[in-house]
């Protein structure tokens, strides 16, 4: 097994230092409040976009808040478009704990990122994260004139489990409109059945153990039918043809690597393009960790790049 990266190693430290329960010891409330505390000393300093703004449009069940990103560099109009979609195993997470994230995506690609505060469980059980999550899509598509977008070249991404939403929207959109650019795919979260041997190689000891997230997964399902549901785990799809080019990135010390890999050669096996990328050394999460390592921050780089090689209509 390669060893841990410098980078995940004073992460993992820091985390034992500081002695905090494990989320599932506790509330969903709890939780939350214990992450936004925590997120802003992983995260590093905000780099300077051309523009941010927040904005409300109708969602499936109410207001729906957006954060929309303008890269340096990115044109005035038909700009292309990123939905980001955060992390967090659909109870945590937030606009701002996955700002910085959006902030490298909108400047490496010169585009508009579009990050939505989409519902969270178990206050909005499954489906409610995939049908917000649609519901902007929908909207980035339909006033792409007002973005400054082309409707025709948005791409989907996001991490964990909000890699897990991305990978179902990008199934969807095959039947929702034009297709998507790509997917881009940040150690994502495709089989909520939770038995790969990940699970088992990295489940205590490497920040997300298999124990939180069960406790994600079961405050995110409805009941325990869900977890077939391929809108849950998409791995489980029968058809993946079709889907959008991927980039998936996986990090080595990870309970989510195997279905990550298992996610990545299903595409293939449809003909689906797929670049995959391997960070042995890292933990779950390694993205969002940008003060303590320069991985963070090439890991974005490496899937702008990729999306570039998707869509030629890049500069």
């Amino acid at each position: 097994m390669p060893s841990l990266d410098p980078q995940a190693q004073r992460v993992l430290e820091l985390g034992r230092q500081e002695s905090e329960p494990p989320f599932e010891a506790g509330t969903p409330q709890q939780a939350r409040r214990a992450y936004e505390s925590g997120f802003p000393g992983l995260q590093g300093d905000k780099e300077p976009v051309a523009e941010v703004a927040e904005r409300s449009i109708a969602g499936p069940s109410g207001p729906l808040r957006l954060r929309i990103y303008r890269g340096q560099g990115a044109p005035l109009a038909d700009a292309p478009a990123l939905l980001y979609l955060h992390g967090g195993g659909w109870v945590i997470g937030n606009l701002d704990s996955h700002d910085e994230i959006c902030r490298w995506f909108a400047n490496i690609a010169a585009c508009v990122v579009v990050s939505p505060d989409y519902r969270l469980a178990p206050e909005h059980k499954f489906p409610a994260a995939v049908e917000d999550c649609r519901s902007v899509l929908s909207f980035m598509r339909e006033a792409a004139g007002d973005l400054g977008v082309d409707g025709a070249r948005i791409a989907v991404a996001g991490d964990s489990a909000g890699g897990n939403l991305a990978t179902v929207l990008g199934l969807l959109s095959r039947d929702d409109g034009p297709r998507l650019t790509a997917q881009l795919l940040l150690y994502p979260n495709t089989d909520a059945s939770q038995t790969a041997d990940s699970y088992r190689r990295f489940g205590e000891g490497f920040g997300l153990t298999a124990s939180t997230m069960a406790w994600f997964r079961d405050h995110y399902i409805r009941d325990t039918a869900d977890i077939d549901d391929w809108r849950v785990s998409p791995l489980r799809a029968k058809n993946l043809a079709g889907a959008p080019p991927a980039f998936v990135a996986i990090a080595g010390h990870d309970i989510l690597a195997d279905e990550g890999e298992a996610y990545a050669k299903r595409l293939e096996e449809a003909a689906v393009p797929v670049v995959l990328r391997h960070w042995p050394g890292q933990i779950h999460g390694f993205v969002s960790m940008g003060r303590h390592g320069q991985a963070s921050r090439q890991a974005v780089e490496a899937a702008v790049a990729t999306w570039r090689e998707f869509d030629p209509a890049f500069g």
